[in-house]
């Protein structure tokens, strides 16, 4: 017995003894590796799913090529993806013309041209103008900027126009700006220079009045729905019944606390109110949807978490489907029996694959392990799921999962592709940790951490925190965020890498957000000054070398942190920030801080203006702002506002302009402002000049 005992601690201390060596054996990415995109056999081609060929097959993506992955077989083979062609192509028919869009029967295509509607016939070129009283001021199927911006979205280009389904109407939104004050945008180039008018409306101003029209796709007269235009009111994103007789039209009231759906007769402009909802706070709009020839499956989150819901179209009908703690819900695809979605419910921080069972309401996961699921494809006859699997420290592979009929536990997962390379193991990869720290009142909040390679607990280390802040826009994800020149660097020159989240990231579902409702900025920098104590409390980590950064809204409390929370964060590079809610954009701002009128003390208190007077503004203590004049969301007005007050109390900053620049820097501008940001870091983090190699880099 105690020969055997002696052996098995001289195993137990082999074991022991066998990782630590093989680590240290984990070759170190140099310098010159990093620069130049890391060595080949780290990690290869990521692949992507297309779609699937039948009940058959799958097809997938690798860069520009093509293959296809046999089911049953379990084959691969290259694949030509012819992408289906219309009949006529985009060459421009119209000059000038603005988001031209085929009819569904491809035989015409609408488009707006100096804010009127038309259409044009694909074969005779015969052209029908629809409209006829655009202008500056009044526009047809062309939105207001505030439209583009939050409720429509930018991949819209403007967009406001939509054919049905019969491609016998096209339905439009008109939109009066005549009372939306201008806001000048300096354009410096040229002798004279210019000016940009925009329409835009900020937080308390009148928004542009909205009327709902029907045009035949032949020509006529509008039919205006009974929509009264007066009120204070805006309209959310429209879309066709599945029997294409109604045209499906939100609506909320300013406050942005109650929501109407509408069943619109696009023949006669009559309406039919078939849902309502009201919450105390702020509601979101209807965008997860789809559409059978019954009604809708919608999400809603009126009780906390993210649920699904249908709707039959005459608004008799309303069932909830799904329960529990999910959020930021998907919907997939919806058959006889089953309805596919992904959601954040095992994790805050993950996306999961699930099916709800129509008729018993019983939820099942698809997916397993502790992964993320990304690019989900599904099989027409909904056998076969298909989706980019990764956590943070696991490379994307491609998987497809086998569904049986019944119990899911038969379910069959293969892998048909890996980016994770031969040599991935090999290396010392710095990859992220995924952790949570405890705020003041007792919440566990995500983060996510990259130490540096070969970290030294007896030395000290100075952190680098990255930040976004805004309602329902984590930062912190479980997923593979690659092996990338930012992250290895940092890295591999001894910075600690730290992402935050808040409390209104979405991680305690719409009882968090809430808590930042009609206060934004102040609940999330307790929590970023939490966030940071955990690590200081950590004895290899610098307290007086925590540098952090952010854009827009991350700007904004990049500049709270290295102001008002200048205890703890001491250097910060802040972009395109809002630094005073009157000066942002009515949707957006009202929605989490109500109207200036209804809301003073909120403003007042949430001006980061009136909050700097921590700030030392020394070789101790230093904000870099940046910001391009050309913005059209966050005006270059907020910036130049905050550099007034700096020099008002006169405190140093440093400051970079970008000419013309928009709200995110590209090209030159680009490049330049990642060079400056690693000689801002270096500078104050490492107390060095940028490296010669890293300098060089950024010349190219």
């Amino acid at each position: 017995m105690q020969r055997f005992r002696s052996l098995l601690a001289l195993i137990l201390i082999v074991i022991t003894i066998i990782p630590s060596a093989t680590a240290q054996e984990k070759k170190r990415l140099t310098n010159a590796e990093i620069l130049s995109n890391m060595p080949e056999g780290i990690v290869g081609q990521t692949a992507f799913p297309v779609s699937f060929e039948g009940n058959k097959s799958l097809i997938y993506r690798e860069g520009r090529d093509y293959f296809k992955y046999d089911l049953k077989k379990g084959s691969i083979e290259p694949y030509s993806f012819v992408q289906s062609q219309r009949p006529s192509s985009f060459e421009e028919l119209v000059p000038g013309w603005k988001n031209p869009t085929f009819s569904p029967d491809s035989t015409k295509i609408a488009y707006t041209l100096d804010n009127d509607l038309y259409s044009i016939d694909v074969k005779t070129k015969k052209i029908v103008r629809h409209t006829y009283d655009g202008s500056e001021l009044n526009l047809n199927g062309y939105a207001s900027w505030v439209y583009y911006e939050e409720i429509f979205g930018r991949s819209s280009n403007y967009k406001a126009f939509w054919w049905s389904p019969d491609s016998k109407i096209i339905a439009y939104y008109n939109f009066d700006n005549s009372q939306v004050p201008m806001f000048p945008i300096y354009d410096s180039r040229g002798q004279h220079g210019s000016l940009n008018q925009t329409r835009y409306p900020k937080a308390g101003d009148p928004n542009p009045k909205v009327k709902i029209g029907f045009v035949s796709a032949n020509g006529g007269h509008t039919v205006w729905s009974d929509f009264d235009p007066e009120p204070d009111q805006y309209f959310g994103i429209p879309f066709w019944s599945g029997d294409g007789k109604r045209f499906m039209v939100a609506r909320m009231d300013r406050a942005q606390d109650n929501l109407e759906l509408f069943a619109v007769d696009p023949i006669l402009g009559s309406l039919i109110c078939v849902y309502t909802e009201h919450q105390d706070s702020w509601i979101d709009w209807m965008e997860e949807m789809l559409f059978t020839s019954e009604g809708i499956y919608m999400v809603r989150d009126f009780e906390g978490w993210e649920q699904i819901y249908f709707l039959s179209y005459d608004g008799n009908r309303f069932e909830k489907l799904t329960g529990g703690p999910n959020w930021n819900i998907r919907l997939l695809k919806v058959d006889s029996k089953y309805l596919f979605y992904t959601a954040k419910r095992e994790a805050t921080t993950r996306v999961d694959i699930y099916r709800v069972t129509l008729r018993s309401k019983k939820t099942e996961r698809v997916s397993y392990g502790d992964y993320n699921f990304a690019n989900v494809v599904l099989s027409p006859d909904s056998r076969n799921v298909a989706a980019m699997v990764s956590n943070a420290r696991t490379p994307f592979f491609l998987v497809n999962i086998s569904l049986p009929s019944g119990n899911l536990n038969r379910k069959k997962v293969t892998v048909i592709a890996d980016s994770k390379g031969p040599d991935f193991d090999k290396y010392a990869i710095a990859l992220p940790e995924i952790i949570t720290f405890k705020t003041r009142d007792g919440l566990d909040i995500p983060a996510s951490v990259i130490w540096p390679v070969n970290l030294d607990k007896n030395k000290k280390y100075p952190v680098k925190v990255n930040i976004y802040g805004g309602p329902n826009s984590p930062s912190v994800r479980d997923s593979w965020s690659g092996v990338t020149f930012r992250n290895q660097w940092w890295a591999n020159n001894g910075v600690i890498q730290v992402t935050l989240d808040n409390r209104a990231g979405g991680h305690f579902g719409k009882k968090g957000l809430e808590q930042v409702y009609r206060q934004l900025s102040i609940p999330e920098l307790r929590d970023f000054i939490d966030g940071i104590k955990h690590f200081l409390a950590m004895p290899f980590v610098d307290s007086d070398k925590i540098g952090i950064e952010g854009f827009s809204y991350g700007g904004m409390m990049t500049v709270l942190c290295v102001t008002e929370g200048s205890e703890y964060f001491k250097y910060g590079i802040a972009g395109a920030g809002v630094y005073d809610w009157h000066l942002y954009d009515s949707h957006y701002t009202e929605r989490y801080m109500d109207t200036p009128q209804d809301n003073p003390e909120g403003y007042k208190a949430t001006n980061v203006l009136s909050r700097i007077s921590n700030y030392k503004g020394d070789k101790t203590n230093m904000i870099r702002l940046t910001h391009g004049t050309g913005d059209d969301n966050v005006h270059f007005q907020n910036t130049l506002q905050l550099i007034d007050e700096f020099q008002k109390q006169n405190k140093d900053f440093e400051l970079m302009i970008y000419p013309e620049g928009m709200h995110g820097y590209r090209g030159a501008q680009g490049r330049h402002s990642a060079m400056q940001d690693y000689i801002f870091w270096y500078r104050y983090l490492l107390d060095s000049e940028l490296p010669s190699d890293l300098l060089e880099y950024f010349k190219k």
